[in-house]
């Protein structure tokens, strides 16, 4: 089966090269591009391609704009966002408007095509670039995210003492204790002991090897 894309990206250079890119494939086709957001609108339901590849700052209407009105006009359409935003927030956004994959320009190519046929197949895909650099910011936000206490006793849960320990040496209760405890982890979204050690490790809180 030929996978019939849509490129819509207003970089005439950029917009070619990923045709040809796309085209080296047997199995997937470009049956039109757009050079903004209302004419990928515009074209995508009119043809009701199978994918199109987004690009989110475009002219005339931006790609998760676009992207939510493809959803609506063209519900058989999956979308796959290709950007140089790489931001953890960005990516949250262009999911919730409805794209179905993700990829940074700068690591394009064989991640591009991959993208295509994955969405194309109805399923998710985020190009690895993106999933390391949302994982590194998701990381450092739920760092930044935990207070003073939380700090003090990430380390004493992760270098071995109990509840009751840890609340005699910061002189709290050990409810209190065990209530930081599971808020911490939760806003680092780790659910058991030993990822919360390996967390703390990786990240210098605890001289524990």
């Amino acid at each position: 089966m030929v996978i019939n894309v849509l490129l819509a990206d207003d970089h005439g250079v950029l917009r070619d090269g990923m045709q040809r890119l796309l085209e080296a494939n047997a199995d997937i086709k470009v049956v039109a591009t757009a050079d903004d957001g209302r004419e990928a609108v515009e074209k995508a339901a009119e043809m009701q391609p199978d994918v199109v590849v987004m690009d989110i700052s475009m002219p005339n209407m931006n790609g998760l704009e676009a992207t939510r009105r493809i959803a609506d006009r063209a519900p058989a359409t999956g979308v796959a966002i290709l950007s140089m935003h790489s931001s953890a927030e960005m990516v949250r956004e262009a999911f919730a408007a409805g794209a179905r994959g993700y990829v940074l320009k700068e690591s394009a190519g064989d991640e591009v095509v991959r993208a295509v046929r994955t969405v194309a197949a109805g399923r998710r895909f985020v190009g690895e670039g993106v999933a390391h650099k949302v994982l590194a910011e998701d990381t450092a936000s739920g760092i930044a995210s935990l207070t003073a206490r939380e700090r003090e006793i990430l380390p004493l849960i992760v270098n071995g003492k109990s509840n009751a320990e840890a609340a005699a040496i910061l002189r709290l209760s050990p409810r209190s204790v065990e209530t930081y405890r599971l808020r911490l982890m939760q806003k680092l979204g780790i659910e058991d002991l030993p990822t919360l050690v390996k967390f703390a490790i990786r990240h210098g809180m605890t001289t524990l090897e």
